[in-house]
């Protein structure tokens, strides 16, 4: 029998999985998803990412009866949720015989689309909005070798390129149109109901392009349908308000928030982020920069936890919706944490503007700075 490398690699990922060791989501969930025997995986072992309990939060922000946890997917290989969509995406693009990838991008996308496509040897195109992405984003899709053209445009402008670029057959589109994307995220949604032990009261999550929201319904869904779960969440997601194109029910055609993960004016989701919190009695709200750079120090301060301004969306708008009256105070929540914080390293330093001049070596000089 001949064996290519795609075949010696799915071979060694079967055999991983069957000494015990996870091998990643689509070998884990291969039932659930829309692949066969056929289907080349392109894995860096993404997927199954924590489910942390925040023990401090609650009491901080006056609910000290919530049970609170957050779901690190900034622990996946590309420090993003965007791993999950992209090994579906990238291997059923080899599959299909692609000779390349593009996407349009805020960061996350450009950043896993590269490093996939870089693992199955296929040229990648990214779209970024010019100054409108963090550095440790742009790096990354750099260093795995990605095309990287800035536009001067707004991601809606990119997106609308790639989109004709697709049409033209010149690279498959991997961003979240690609259906197999949602596919690969609604895998965080079967793991919260494994870690869990069940699906929580609230899920709270970043809203942008509407597809992780989506997602993770579909998630929660199947595992319900299929009597895994024995409820189902009401799912409350949250805009950026300055971009919040569903709260509105209107395109924002110059979206701006310092969230660049969900500055996106015309989710590409749309439709079934608003199914999603309709089926689920649910939310989908905004929250103010201001809000979110609250949360964001406030969780990375008192938990330990360090995510990307656009993740501390989803702990700024359960504050809101506890204060509100929205969530129940003794409620079981779980907050997405879309992506890590050093994916915009430079924003603790323009938030916290730190003392960083030199002391002079000595104790008694070091003892006073720091009062102790």
């Amino acid at each position: 029998m001949h064996y290519t490398e795609s075949t010696k690699q799915e071979t060694k990922s079967h055999q991983a999985q069957l000494s015990g060791a996870y091998a990643g989501l689509i070998n884990k969930y291969r039932q659930y998803l829309p692949i066969t025997d056929k289907t080349p995986i392109v894995s860096l072992v993404e997927g199954n990412t924590p489910l942390v309990r925040a023990e401090r939060l609650g009491e901080k922000i006056g609910f000290p009866k919530i049970n609170l946890h957050c779901k690190l997917e900034g622990l996946n290989p590309t420090g993003s949720f965007k791993d999950r969509g992209m090994t579906m995406a990238i291997s059923k693009a080899v599959e299909e015989g692609a000779k390349a990838v593009i996407c349009a991008s805020t960061g996350n996308t450009s950043a896993s689309a590269a490093a996939f496509a870089a693992k199955a040897g296929l040229p990648c195109y990214v779209l970024l909005p010019s100054g409108k992405v963090a550095l440790g984003k742009l790096a990354q899709a750099l260093i795995y070798g990605a095309k990287v053209v800035c536009i001067d445009g707004n991601f809606d402008v990119a997106l609308d390129l790639v989109r004709e670029i697709g049409a033209a057959g010149k690279a498959t589109i991997v961003n979240s149109i690609n259906p197999y994307r949602l596919e690969g995220q609604k895998t965080a949604g079967f793991e919260v109901v494994e870690q869990l032990g069940g699906a929580p009261d609230y899920l709270c999550i970043p809203v942008g392009n509407a597809g992780n929201i989506s997602a993770y319904w579909r998630g929660f869904k199947q595992y319900h349908q299929l009597g895994i779960a024995k409820k189902l969440p009401a799912m409350h997601g949250f805009e950026a308000a300055g971009s919040a194109a569903i709260v509105f029910d209107k395109i924002v055609p110059n979206p701006e928030t310092i969230a660049t993960a969900i500055r996106i004016g015309n989710p590409a989701s749309w439709t079934e982020a608003v199914t999603a919190r309709t089926e689920s009695g649910g939310n989908i709200d905004m929250v103010t920069d201001e809000e979110i750079l609250q949360a964001y120090q406030l969780l990375a301060s008192t938990e330990g936890i360090f995510c990307e301004p656009s993740s501390a969306a989803s702990i700024a708008g359960m504050i809101k919706h506890l204060k509100a009256g929205l969530i129940k105070p003794d409620a079981t929540i779980v907050c997405v944490l879309t992506g890590n914080g050093l994916k915009d390293p430079d924003m603790p330093l323009k938030l916290l503007t730190p003392d960083l001049n030199p002391l002079k070596p000595e104790l008694k000089t070091l003892l006073e700075f720091i009062s102790l």
